[in-house]
């Protein structure tokens, strides 16, 4: 599984580089709260523009993609990073960091769907094994993006976006000296193929799991600093807890699991599990070692449910997986984009609702994955097929997206 075309590494690598910038700028929501006088619900909106400009966005990745090549896709969605995240930090109001965050969640975009797809295609071995080397680099860059965010937020809560910044530059030079140019696919994605992929049942509903999953998620990220009321060091260290957990269980309990007891019951076995985490830490929400706790735990499931369920994604529709990842990526990052502010306008009535909320939703999302057991079930007997030979549209779309991949 390790032995994998440049490619692979060149775009992994970028991946960590891009995914610390989700868990950098965590540490320091309070401080930039104290610091602009700003409610947790203003604050949140950091992360609300974010999602629902990448949301949407994800819905012309495979658009541009297709037309401009692989490589020139992930340049772009990195610049725009860099733009984005340098300018955020040079803001003095909440507003103009929510605006060039926004502006961030375009370049994430770009660069997160065509990389999975990229990966995917590229990676020699089972789409499996290439779903686990994406969520080493998920996992990777999510531990140790709050342990610099934290050490750089000591000095300034602006240092961590210009940090952001500096990391995307490296990723561009990476990228560009790295990866073999990509040409277009030769026939081009609409606009409309992620929404018309939607019409699948099985990808549909997987979406609608992750939209609500991902409320769970975004109250645990962007909430829990605040109720913590501790330093940009010390949530960072918290949270790099969390993403070590994160990684290690993504990478290595995640496929055992699925092994010994199939994707649907990993699936549900971790959202049970997430969302008991959550009702413990909205029942002991004003004792600080219970939310240190849930949240370092909580790491263990969320690497559990990304695995499996990123799997199911690229196996559960006869769709390109291009447009697959698009069409998932625009319905779940609805609900990374309304659990932040929700979460923070609850917690101005009481600290102990946007824990019970979210935990309510990831129950809701165990019962919404179930009407599709069968399709999610299925993925598995594909799973068997995947490592014994390859189908004829998987050698076309690796042949198209890595005839680059050892030149």
């Amino acid at each position: 599984m390790w032995r994998q075309p440049r490619t692979v590494w060149s775009v992994a690598f970028a991946c960590v580089i891009a995914f610390m910038g989700i868990g950098l700028v965590d540490p320091i929501l309070k401080p930039i709260a104290d610091d602009l006088g700003a409610s947790a619900s203003q604050v949140s909106l950091l992360f609300t523009s974010y999602m629902a400009v990448m949301g949407v966005a994800m819905l012309g990745t495979g658009w541009v993609s297709s037309r401009v090549g692989a490589k020139r896709t992930l340049l772009v969605g990195l610049l725009v990073i860099i733009v984005g995240a340098g300018l955020a930090g040079a803001q003095d109001s909440v507003g103009g960091i929510v605006a060039f965050r926004a502006v961030w969640g375009l370049g994430n975009a770009l660069f997160i769907a065509t990389a999975l797809a990229t990966i995917v295609s590229a990676a020699r071995g089972s789409v499996g094994q290439a779903i686990i080397l994406y969520e080493a680099a998920l996992g990777v860059g999510i531990a140790t993006g709050p342990l610099l965010g934290g050490w750089l937020g000591e000095h300034s809560w602006r240092w961590p976006f210009w940090g952001v910044s500096a990391l995307m530059a490296v990723a561009f030079i990476g990228i560009v000296t790295t990866l073999p140019a990509t040409k277009p696919t030769g026939r081009g994605t609409s606009l409309a193929a992620p929404l018309k992929a939607l019409s699948h049942r099985g990808l549909l509903t997987v979406g609608i799991t992750a939209l609500l999953y991902n409320f769970g998620f975004f109250t645990l990220l962007a909430f829990t600093p605040f109720p913590l009321a501790m330093g940009a060091h010390e949530v960072g260290l918290i949270f790099f807890g969390w993403g070590v957990l994160l990684a290690f269980t993504s990478v290595v309990v995640a496929p055992r699991l699925q092994r010994r007891f199939g994707t649907l019951p990993g699936i549900v076995g971790a959202l049970v599990g997430f969302a008991i985490v959550l009702a413990a830490m909205a029942i002991g929400t004003e004792h600080k070692p219970v939310l240190v706790v849930g949240v370092i735990v909580a790491g263990a499931f969320l690497g559990i449910n990304n695995t499996l369920i990123t799997e199911t994604v690229m196996k559960v529709s006869p769709v390109e997986r291009g447009v697959a990842s698009a069409a998932y990526s625009f319905v779940r990052f609805g609900g990374g984009a309304v659990a932040p502010y929700l979460a923070g306008k609850l917690g101005e009535r009481s600290v102990h609702i946007p824990f019970w909320v979210g935990s309510g939703a990831v129950v809701l999302a165990v019962l919404v994955l179930l009407t599709a057991r069968r399709e999610v079930m299925a993925t598995d007997e594909v799973a068997g097929h995947d490592s014994a030979e390859r189908t004829v549209e998987e050698r076309d779309l690796e042949a198209e997206a890595v005839t680059v991949g050892d030149a």
